[in-house]
């Protein structure tokens, strides 16, 4: 598995050291054996998991600055958490989940992989904004839910300067039209679009950028799962 991995990255474009391709492999092995215990992911063969969640995680390496904090919210097996901080040890991430087994898991994960500067926290995201608004350089979320939706979780979080990164699967301009009043409101602007094509697996991979230019009101992010069920319009 170690060499398939560090072939299929360095395609991609990341190159990455023999110690880091081995914390992938001690990822992977730990992530399947604690999925029977209780379910993390859908995903478990070895070349899926590669493509689908390691490669797909670190696709916005490139576009984070040297020595930023990132939050990674919702991020259920660790991704993209994980692997960015794998790839880049520079980033402070923290990782944030409601459910406390996860973060359970993404606890044992961490010491088992040995990595520092990196924490996870269980929380909702609306109550860890009350003591954590505008702190962070970075938001990313791998979450299936609509640009609207996600920009009331991730911008509350991010500082003026900093991005909100979300990972879509699909073609999101319909998404992004519909969320764009709820961008504005937030206190963003719609930046990079990038549409990465991973040839492998057949499937295309979007990331959008939300620059955060201005704070945003105090009343955000609503509390009673509001953003999902009354996202902004």
């Amino acid at each position: 598995m170690k060499e398939k991995l560090i072939q299929i990255f360095e395609k991609y474009g990341f190159k990455i050291s023999d110690s880091q391709a081995n914390q992938f492999v001690t990822y992977y092995y730990f992530l399947v054996q604690e999925n029977q215990k209780f379910n993390l992911t859908a995903i478990t063969e070895e070349y899926d998991v590669i493509f689908k969640h390691f490669l797909d995680s670190i696709l916005a390496s490139n576009y984070i600055k040297n020595n930023s904090t990132v939050v990674d919210v919702g991020s259920g097996a660790g991704f993209p958490g994980i692997p960015l901080k794998i790839l880049r040890p520079d980033l402070k991430i923290t990782l944030l989940d409601s459910l406390q087994k996860r973060v359970n898991f993404l606890n044992d994960t961490l010491k088992l992989l040995g990595l520092t500067n990196i924490t996870a926290v269980h929380a909702r995201v609306e109550d860890f904004a009350k003591e954590n608004r505008e702190k962070f350089d970075y938001t990313t979320s791998r979450a299936v839910a609509q640009v609207n939706t996600l920009s009331e979780y991730l911008l509350p979080l991010v500082k003026i300067g900093g991005q909100a990164i979300m990972f879509k699967s699909q073609r999101v301009q319909e998404e992004l039209e519909q969320g764009q009043k709820a961008i504005t409101t937030l206190g963003g602007k719609l930046g990079n679009v990038q549409e990465i094509t991973i040839s492998e697996i057949d499937a295309n991979r979007t990331l959008v950028f939300i620059d955060k230019i201005k704070s945003t009101p105090k009343q955000y992010p609503r509390g009673k799962n509001l953003p999902k069920t009354k996202p902004l319009q």
